[in-house]
């Protein structure tokens, strides 16, 4: 069993879950007017979203938790604060995944606090059942056992995260293919001498 279960997910399947969201929520017969996603994770999903349920206005706020790739803060965090006045309107929170529900709360309870909707409802690609304190109010996939989710638009940055795991455990460069599939149970979706290069232009390596 790897050490830290990956899943490497595909554009295709994230416009099959975005789009399995959208239709969740039109069943339910709720039509936002406003979509707002959180940053960064939520940007994709929510234009999905957007697109499918016909919403013209998509904002987003930026909530901090998953800082690291399968490591967290103690506390979700909102970054770059500002006020709205959304009075009247019917609004739609869009995250791509709910790990702790950390974050979804949180941007829920800013929203309320800083822009006062009418309706506030909550939504997510996916649910990790076994960990998650909160269920949104809409979600296309329910995970049964915990994952990491590798999406496409965080390919570099959790490669990146986890090729550093593995060399802080002592692991060498010509080992670090064989070591990642063991580790992480994935071959990884950029290859890995693209990373180091990335990784020596950031100065994350000597």
């Amino acid at each position: 069993m790897p050490k830290i279960p990956v899943k490497v997910v595909t554009w295709d399947e994230v416009v099959e879950w975005s789009t399995r969201l959208a239709e969740t929520i039109k069943e339910d017969k709720y039509q936002p007017d406003v979509i707002i996603a959180i940053a960064r994770g939520g940007l994709v999903p929510a234009r999905i979203v957007a697109d499918v349920l016909g919403v013209m206005d998509v904002l987003s706020i930026k909530v901090e938790h998953w800082v690291e790739t399968a490591s967290h803060t103690p506390q979700a965090k909102v970054k770059y604060a500002y006020r709205l006045d959304l009075s009247g309107k019917k609004t739609l929170i869009v995250d791509d995944i709910t790990d702790t529900g950390d974050s979804v709360e949180l941007a829920k309870k800013y929203v309320s606090e800083n822009f006062s909707p009418a309706v506030i409802k909550t939504a997510t690609m996916q649910y990790i059942k076994p960990v998650a304190k909160v269920k949104p109010d809409y979600v296309a996939s329910i995970v049964e056992d915990w994952t990491w989710f590798m999406y496409p638009w965080n390919y570099w940055e959790d490669e990146i995260n986890l090729v550093r795991k593995l060399m802080n455990e002592g692991v060498k460069t010509e080992e670090l293919e064989k070591k990642f599939l063991e580790s992480y149970g994935v071959k990884p979706p950029v290859p890995l001498q693209k990373i180091l290069q990335e990784m020596k232009r950031r100065d994350l390596l000597s």
